[in-house]
């Protein structure tokens, strides 16, 4: 019954997940969206760290060779709420969003395997962007809205496997999809009709990722630990229509459609590049561990979209490092709670591979950075299922070159519910 109930929580769940909207930073202009990532309440907790580590009733977003070592039937529900600090060279704004993070299960398969399944947001878009003209003597000639909504969710499925004593090899494969819209409204002194582009696109498409592994028990029962993940090249492709039409706009601020000046069908795609993950991890299990990890991707590239049109920015190869682990005092501890909480902490440093030119000539962009401070608690429930929560603080983007700087608060939750082998036999005493 309790099995019952937690599937048909998760499928509503999911149901909601694909059909929220979250607001989102202006970043999120371009590519497919602001991008969420792909990892847990309890890896982001530590610095977004996972590829070499693995743990009996945690899942791992990050290397599907890891479920060669779940133990337990778990269920995964996480959430985020953001708030969002935006600031320029002469202003300064606030944002608050909740969405859901993921929602995912996964079980044993025997001793030596298993598999996972889930629903996650990859993205989304929210933006507001207004640019303003001026003539020399400081009158404002022109005004431009630049509008998203809109995001993409992936669902997918992984499989791992304990190859040889010590090393696990996993495969993961997803499918996205989404929709996004953008327009850009723009509006002249002195002639009564604007102008407004409008783009309407569905994202789908597909990708593989291959992991691998190794962990080996050492004296003192310490384990080390090596792991490694390839996310293969893939497409995201987008079809859709826009629309480029002449409006007018009234003193209330509706709209009312004229004309259509031209229209056609999209026909693009996202081509996103080889993503590799490395990473290494030292400590005795369920007792602490710290890891080390770097992730690195060429450039992506875009075709038959709506995207830099002017030049204003480019894409460069991207990288991730993170340090980060947990320590827990004493797992069946009686007298103290709190030495049963897992502590969690983490530090990471992004290069998000957008640079952006403000100057406005095309010449002088400026790498997007990311830099995050995490921590986390694990709070054990009955029955080894865990509430986690996770803290970051963090900062992206400069003011430097008229651009934007955004400092955040991440608040993570998740549950994790674990459930016995669905596949081990009960015995009846």
């Amino acid at each position: 019954m309790i099995r019952n109930i937690l599937v048909a929580l998760f499928l509503s769940m999911s149901c909601f997940m694909v059909g929220q909207r979250t607001s989102s930073s202006p970043y999120s202009y371009f590519g497919i969206g602001d991008e969420f990532s792909s990892r847990t309440v309890e890896q982001n907790a530590m610095g977004g760290i996972g590829v070499a580590f693995s743990h009996y009733k945690y899942l791992n977003f990050t290397n599907p060779a890891a479920y060669a070592n779940l133990r337990y039937t778990t269920y995964s529900l996480g959430a985020l709420n953001n708030d969002l600090k935006v600031k320029s060279s002469s202003s300064t704004q606030s944002s608050t969003s909740t969405s859901l993070s993921y929602v995912a299960f996964g079980f044993p398969i025997g001793q030596k395997a298993g598999f996972a399944v889930g629903l996650q947001p990859i993205s989304t878009v929210g933006y507001s962007l207004t640019n303003s003209l001026e003539d020399a003597s400081g009158t404002l000639t022109q005004i431009t809205l630049f509008e998203g909504n809109g995001g993409v969710n992936r669902i997918y499925g992984a499989f791992g496997i304990q190859a040889f004593r010590g090393l696990s090899l996993g495969l993961e494969a997803d499918f996205s999809f989404g929709n996004v819209e953008n327009s850009v409204l723009t509006q002249r002194r002195g002639v009564a009709l604007a102008t407004r582009y409008n783009e309407n696109t569905n994202v789908r498409g597909g990708s593989v990722k291959l992991g691998a592994l190794y962990e080996k028990v050492l004296k003192n029962n310490l384990k080390v630990s090596a792991g490694a993940s390839l996310k293969l090249a893939n497409d995201l492709r987008v079809s859709g229509d826009d629309y480029f039409y002449s409006l007018a706009i009234t003193a209330s601020g509706s709209e009312s459609p004229r004309d259509t000046l031209s229209s056609s069908r999209i026909n693009g795609r996202f081509n996103l590049p080889l993503q590799s993950t490395l990473g290494v991890g030292l400590g005795k299990i369920d007792k602490w561990y710290v890891g080390l990890e770097y992730e690195m991707q060429d450039a992506l590239t875009t075709s038959g979209i709506l995207a830099n049109t002017t030049g204003a920015y480019r894409y460069d190869n991207s990288n991730r490092i993170s340090l980060g682990g947990y320590y827990l005092p004493k797992i069946n501890s009686i007298s103290s709670y709190w030495d049963r909480i897992t502590y969690r902490a983490g530090v990471r440093f992004e290069k998000t591979g957008l640079s952006i030119d403000g100057s406005g000539t095309n010449t002088n962009f400026t790498a997007i950075n990311d830099f995050g401070i995490s921590f986390g608690l694990g709070l054990p429930l009955k029955r080894l299922s865990t509430v986690n929560l996770g803290f970051e603080f963090g900062k992206r983007g400069t003011t430097e070159n008229n651009l934007i700087e955004e400092n955040y608060f991440n608040l993570r939750l998740s549950l994790s519910l674990t459930d016995i082998n669905w596949f081990k036999k009960r015995k009846i005493d």
